[in-house]
């Protein structure tokens, strides 16, 4: 996926747009074009406008942060490949609080280690979808589109994690 955005440093939308991606994990190329006349040049050519923040996904402009319009940009692969999330899990048992699929092992470099899960974390939802056993956890992440954002909500220890990454 090629994501550009053009910025300037005192643009409060351009900062709200790259924390965005950065929060998902989508690699991008800032182009600031305060500083760089090529960039605004190219920029203007897309747009026919001075306005920032613009961001192009794979060729499609979106014209400040369109929040929505970027997910849905985001999300747009074809669907038709399974995802690897590289996790081995387990039911966490009929003792454990709170109730959800056990991590064994997380592959390294896997959608798994990018989402921040470890060893030992209970998975408890994916993508508002309650996850109480490994069976559940594998019909949520089958449903998952190439392309598209996951939401992980599981405990590590006493503490509860969130992660959102884009697949």
């Amino acid at each position: 996926m090629d994501v550009k955005i053009y910025t300037t440093p005192t643009c409060g939308y351009c900062h709200q747009a790259k924390r965005f991606m950065d929060d998902l994990g989508v690699k991008y190329t800032e182009y600031d074009v305060s500083r760089d006349r090529a960039a605004a040049g190219e920029m203007v050519q897309l747009t026919g406008q001075m306005g920032v923040p613009v961001i192009v996904v794979d060729g499609q402009v979106i014209i400040g942060f369109d929040r929505a319009r970027l997910q849905a940009l985001l999300a747009g692969g074809n669907g038709k490949r399974r995802i690897s999330f590289g996790l081995k899990i387990a039911d966490a048992g009929p003792k454990a609080r709170p109730v959800g699929a056990l991590v064994g092992a997380v592959a390294p470099g896997s959608l798994g280690e990018k989402a921040g899960l470890k060893a030992g974390d209970i998975v408890t939802d994916i993508n508002t979808r309650r996850v109480s056993n490994a069976a559940e956890m594998e019909k949520a992440l089958a449903g998952l589109k190439p392309g598209g954002i996951m939401t992980v909500l599981f405990r590590r220890g006493d503490k509860p994690g969130k992660s959102e990454i884009v697949l």
